[in-house]
């Protein structure tokens, strides 16, 4: 990666705790745990499943630049979704915690030197990652999971459909006199 498609990245990758919170006030807080299926995450499972992802982020990119080589940790994400109970979780928190991460991890970034993108880590699915591949997966996951949230809500909207409204979730609240 050359330097303007990585301080292009890094925009992106600074950018995503502001993308996040924008996404999640779409939502209406009730609907949050709203599942499209068995198998599939709620909007506030996601919101969780990326503070945690990006707690792993967090210590790999620090490892690759500390200890250049050294291994990081794999992680099975449904058994975190289920065994942390991420449905029973504040999402608002699991949002401060990303944003903040987030925005410690990108002054971090802008900050190293040119050789230090070239840096490893001993991934073990993934087997060895430079820094610039980690920015490249940490710059997509989040916009990502918004797009997932987006089809939850939409599937939520169809689940709707016939209904009568709930003044709690309803988009279009009746203004309060």
């Amino acid at each position: 990666m050359n330097v303007e498609e990585r301080k292009e990245k890094l925009a992106v990758y600074a950018a995503a705790g502001e993308d996040l919170a924008g996404a999640l006030k779409k939502f209406p807080k009730p609907m949050r745990i709203f599942k499209p299926g068995p198998e599939r995450w709620s909007i506030q499972e996601i919101v969780c499943h990326l503070a945690d992802s990006e707690a792993n982020g967090y210590i790999r990119c620090r490892r690759a630049i500390a200890e250049p080589g050294a291994p990081v940790m794999a992680y099975d994400q449904e058994q975190w979704v289920a065994g942390l109970k991420y449905q029973e979780q504040d999402p608002e928190d699991a949002l401060a915690l990303f944003r903040l991460m987030r925005k410690m991890s990108s002054r971090l970034l802008r900050s190293l030197p040119a050789a230090v993108w070239a840096n490893t880590m001993a991934h073990p699915e993934r087997g060895p990652m430079t820094l610039d591949d980690w920015l490249d997966i940490y710059t997509a996951h989040t916009p990502a999971h918004i797009e997932q949230m987006k089809a939850t809500h939409a599937a939520w909207l169809e689940s709707q459909k016939g209904k009568a409204p709930d003044p709690e979730t309803s988009l279009y609240r009746q203004p309060k006199k």
